[in-house]
């Protein structure tokens, strides 16, 4: 399929001023004022849009350039808000800001698909909700599950600050998160003042430029084909409660191995080589069963977390040794890695009610929703895993090109943006000791 048109650009540093930083609510008030003074503009100007593309096929070209400087603007101002930008962003909308948007120009548009715009917005704005934030539009992601409704962009703004405070610097994972949020919301905002009638597309690979190809002790490996049986689908929720019941059984075994692993991984530094297989099945078991649960893998999942016995697998590396102070203090240190992994679990509901009726109407699972919820899968694992004293590498907070599957990743080599979307602050492929610990 051809390039999405509304792509968006990131050339971000990731460096940050701490005073601006500190007082960025209070500096963005005019921005809020003209955004609510051009909002009032767009609404007539998009309701003429409607009109025009409805009764010509195409939006007229003054329209177009009005409503796209809005949606450029738009995504430039909340990029500056939540921190995944820097420099104060300009009021025009104008090229040029290290997180922007391009907008292709105005095409030939589905008239039916006009006319229904405002029906076949629903489902996207639901997930814009749960991106961008709205406490209304995050759903309970499933008991054993975090899940937290305030949005993507908004809690990866707010751990973002702090980490800035304390270094200066935005962390590449956070960025990348409110990064696949702002694209997603300039989708679907250029969507639906039809701007263009290609759907909002919800894949994180494809959504945020130049993703590192990480290594990482905890990550995803994704062999699943997309296709679901509907019968299946209809019935999942009951299929899956014989594994929710054997889930809280076993997860009562993995809280007595984990307080003696971290009482071991405390004194000797090294979680007990039976401990970290115990918890290891534990954690890929736990995640077959949300895979299964929220049709982000099709196959009915084993009661055992075989390593490699399912379609979505959670790789656990070999346990290694552990700081003791990270250790010790590991109850707090998870708290704002577990607040991340509620916010993706927002993600994961969507996922999974969105995906059910694509799901039974198509009997094959979208791309877009499938990686979208391996990337809530593979995060809400990282901080399980750390919590679990499986690994003290702290959980990365964005997408990466290991949610691919195996044989349409890029290699370490390829992971540049495309030539229309430059990212000069994209990383290169990195390890598992990435430069952005901590709140990455």
């Amino acid at each position: 399929m051809n390039e999405h048109p509304v792509q968006l650009v990131v050339s971000d540093d990731l460096t940050r001023e701490r005073l601006t930083v500190f007082f960025r609510a209070l500096l963005a008030i005019p921005h809020f004022i003209w955004l609510f003074l051009w909002s009032i503009a767009a609404l007539p100007a998009a309701i003429a849009n409607w009109l025009a593309t409805l009764a010509r096929g195409r939006s007229p070209a003054a329209l177009h350039r009005f409503l796209a400087a809005y949606v450029k603007y738009v995504t430039q101002f909340y990029a500056y808000l939540h921190l995944a930008a820097n420099p104060y962003p300009p009021f025009d909308g104008q090229a040029g800001y290290p997180v922007d948007v391009i907008i292709a120009a105005p095409a030939r548009q589905n008239r039916a698909s006009v006319a229904f715009r405002v029906i076949l917005l629903l489902p996207a704005a639901l997930l814009v909700g749960a991106l961008v934030g709205d406490p209304a539009s995050s759903l309970n992601s499933g008991r054993g599950s975090f899940s937290f409704n305030a949005g993507l962009l908004p809690v990866a703004a707010l751990l973002g600050w702090f980490a800035i405070m304390a270094r200066g610097r935005m962390p590449h994972g956070l960025r990348d998160a409110a990064a696949y949020a702002l694209s997603y919301g300039a989708q679907f905002w250029a969507y639906a003042l039809l701007l263009t009638d290609r759907y909002p597309d919800s894949d994180p690979l494809k959504a945020v430029p130049g993703l590192p190809l990480r290594a990482d002790p905890i990550h995803l490996d994704v062999e699943d084909e997309l296709r679901r049986s509907r019968l299946t689908v209809f019935f999942r929720l009951l299929l899956a409660i014989p594994h929710l019941i054997w889930l809280q059984l076993w997860g009562i075994l993995a809280l007595l191995a984990a307080i003696v692993s971290w009482l071991a991984t405390l004194f000797a530094g090294r979680s007990p080589a039976w401990a970290h297989r115990f918890l290891s099945a534990y954690l890929r078991y736990q995640f077959h069963v949300y895979a299964f649960l929220y049709l982000i893998a099709n196959p009915f999942p084993g009661f055992v977390g075989k390593a490699g016995s399912y379609s979505l697998e959670i790789v656990v590396a070999a346990r290694e040794r552990q700081n003791r102070w990270k250790t010790g203090f590991r109850l707090i240190l998870v708290l704002p890695a577990l607040l991340l992994a509620g916010a993706y679990g927002g993600l994961s509901g969507l996922v999974a009610l969105l995906g059910w009726f694509s799901s039974l109407a198509r009997a094959r699972m979208p791309r877009g929703l499938r990686n979208a919820g391996a990337l809530a899968l593979r995060y809400q694992a990282q901080a399980f895993g750390y919590l679990l004293l499986l690994t003290d590498a702290y959980p990365y907070g964005g997408p990466t090109r290991e949610l691919a599957p195996a044989s349409e990743r890029e290699s370490p080599a390829d992971t540049s943006s495309p030539p229309s979307a430059p990212s000069a602050g994209a990383a290169p492929s990195a390890p598992a000791t990435h430069p952005d610990v901590g709140l990455s």
